[in-house]
């Protein structure tokens, strides 16, 4: 049996516990309520997870449709000290699951140590965080990372450029570049941008049509709840209160719409994860955009990406108009 097949078949299993646990009435997250005016917000239980992956794979398997594909060699980029190729297409490197890539948009980042004299093991499902005020989609000078009404942080790869500012404003580094694909090869292909940035986007197409993020749903351990901010945060609180437990996400950056709540301190978890390119910290992080360079840039970038944006999205779309006239 192929490694994918098997996968898949984890995924279907996982899927089906899921269902039961719904169908017992034990809590499986829902969207009841998230019509509201609030943005989402999922609660992380870091006390239940057991660190399975089918999140991973139900991630892979649902969003897999929206992974960079190469339709030919990348360009040399020009300069090339400045200008550094990212290429996670080859198969070996799309099926690395231990860190943040274009085409793994969730992982599992694993705490090992020990904490008031007793060891700990706990497993964190580490994505975007979507933040409140995010400062990818406020600096994003072409106007591709972009908030929904519902909280929701996207990246449009139809529009990004690939510069990675994205990534440099983040204060986690989440989002990953794939050279090779997007926009600027039709542009200035050795000059402008270097390929398209890719970050979870909280299944942005599910939610829509009123089903769960798929991470969320898979899980048989019923690790995340999602829903309308308020209700979360009353809920990552009260069970802080109840198991003496830390919060993380509230404060981060200004707030975010991804709260952790874990039986250890974040000061000691985060030294005890690994951490590097594509694994995130768990430091404490002040809220970028209240530094006034950046609350400058994003007003003076607003207004800029929103017609570079406007007139990418309205060329696309006459592209494709245009290409359905030519074959008809």
């Amino acid at each position: 049996m192929s490694d994918t097949i098997s996968r898949r078949n984890f995924l279907k299993a996982g899927l089906i516990t899921a269902g039961a646990v719904a169908a017992s009435g034990t809590g499986l997250a829902s969207l009841a309520g998230a019509a509201s005016d609030e943005p989402l917000c999922t609660l992380l239980d870091l006390s239940r997870c057991i660190g399975c992956e089918e999140c991973v794979y139900a991630c892979r398997e649902v969003n897999g449709h929206k992974f960079p594909e190469l339709k030919g060699p990348i360009p040399e980029m020009i300069p090339k000290a400045k200008v550094k190729i990212a290429d996670w297409s080859a198969p070996e490197k799309r099926a690395v699951s231990d860190r943040l890539t274009p085409y793994n948009w969730l992982y599992i980042q694993r705490a090992y140590g020990e904490y008031n004299g007793e060891p700990f093991e706990l497993n964190i499902p580490r994505r975007c965080m979507h933040c409140e005020n995010p400062p990818c989609s406020k600096l994003c000078p072409f106007g591709a990372a972009y908030q929904q009404d519902n909280g929701i942080v996207a990246i449009s790869p139809d529009i990004c450029m690939g510069g990675a500012k994205c990534k440099a404003v983040c204060p986690w580094h989440i989002p990953e570049r794939q050279s090779g694909v997007g926009l600027h090869l039709n542009l200035m292909p050795q000059y402008a941008g270097n390929g398209v940035m890719y970050k979870c986007d909280r299944c942005f197409d599910r939610v829509a049509e009123g089903e769960l993020p798929a991470c969320i749903e898979v899980c048989p351990a019923d690790v995340q709840q999602i829903g309308p901010q308020s209700r979360i945060l009353e809920k990552a609180r009260q069970l802080a209160k109840e198991t003496n437990g830390f919060i993380y996400g509230l404060e981060e950056n200004g707030g975010t719409n991804t709260i952790y709540v874990s039986p250890v301190p974040f000061d000691v978890l985060n030294g005890s994860v690994e951490k590097g390119p594509g694994k995130p910290h768990l430091q404490p992080v002040a809220d970028a955009m209240t530094a006034p360079n950046r609350m400058f840039a994003a007003l003076a970038i607003a207004p800029v990406a929103g017609i570079v944006g406007a007139v990418a999205r309205f060329g696309l779309l006459a592209g494709n108009k245009d290409h359905g006239k030519e074959n008809m």
